[in-house]
């Protein structure tokens, strides 16, 4: 098949119909930047070509270089074979305008938090340079710390994780972002050895619970193990965070945890708590804010 598409295909629209007519027949997992094989392979072809990932349709019926097609045919062919999530094959993940290099040491950037950094928070934080010390627990690599730098210019950003290659692709990011005075990269499992505190704490952790890792789709199997499960209900990471997040919180400090679809356990783990779930264009169940004051009473302090 390789080879007849290869004498036959010419431009970018038969790459593009061929795509995904193989992205389906192999019956693809997505989830890691698009929902549809359509979508995924618009975006592989573009990103392949060097083109803007965003304005395909100029393009469409150019006429493609031998060695162009070989290319776009390779990406095609190891996303369909190897079922390598595509943001591993371009070393590329997007959210919201803000672009970061990714490879297999950390998990494709897909979390909820980003959407509600800012404007959406000022419920709780009436201004933005109200945040002066943040911190990204399980920062991965270094997309949601490098976004509160932005959305929080006055604020020095803490960025945490268990693994040294998370830190490694999060140290790229910082740097690609000329944020290396303002994000801290902290080698640690959760809080433990940190000292400072902080206005505003963030952590997308590892939240899948062991039946749904034993199931997960071979897509998943890609990223790192660390970073998806957390024990067998998902929430032990969870657990940590909200029994010791009031220690590192300043007065009026705020929490914001993704828990993806755990939150009908997490509730009935801590009844007391008074969760405030936030709208997100998943919906209303994936990401919760808690304050420091909230946390204390937990405690009975």
């Amino acid at each position: 098949m390789y080879a007849q598409a290869a004498s036959t295909l010419t431009t970018v629209r038969d790459l593009l119909r061929f795509a995904v007519s193989r992205f389906n027949e192999a019956g693809l997992t997505y989830g890691h930047g698009s929902d549809n094989a359509y979508d995924e392979a618009v975006y592989l072809i573009l990103a392949t070509l060097k083109l803007p990932i965003d304005q395909l349709e100029p393009y469409l019926d150019a006429r493609l270089l031998e060695v162009e097609i070989k290319d776009v045919l390779d990406v095609i062919e190891r996303r369909a074979v190897e079922r390598i999530p595509a943001a591993y094959l371009t070393h590329e993940a997007w959210q919201g305008e803000f672009s970061f290099y990714v490879d297999e040491r950390v998990i494709v950037p897909r979390s909820f938090i980003y959407e509600l950094l800012g404007e959406p928070l000022a419920p709780w934080i009436e201004h933005n340079e109200l945040v002066h010390r943040a911190l990204d627990l399980c920062t991965g690599s270094g997309c949601l710390a490098i976004q509160l730098a932005h959305h929080y210019p006055d604020a020095k950003v803490d960025a945490v994780d268990i693994s040294l290659d998370a830190l490694e692709v999060a140290g790229i990011n910082v740097q690609g972002y000329g944020l290396e005075d303002r994000v801290n990269l902290i080698h640690t499992d959760l809080f433990e050895g940190l000292e400072d505190t902080y206005d505003l704490i963030i952590s997308n952790p590892p939240y899948v619970d062991a039946e749904s890792v034993d199931e997960l789709p071979e897509e998943y199997l890609h990223e790192p193990e660390l970073a998806l499960g957390s024990g067998l209900d998902g929430l032990d990471a969870t657990r940590v965070i909200l029994e010791k997040a009031a220690d590192f919180l300043n007065p009026k400090g705020v929490l914001l945890v993704e828990i993806g679809h755990n939150r009908e356990v997490l509730e009935a783990a801590f009844p007391t708590l008074p969760f405030v779930w936030l709208d997100t264009s998943g919906g209303d169940g994936f990401v919760f804010l808690l304050t420091r004051e909230d946390l204390v009473a937990m405690r009975g302090e």
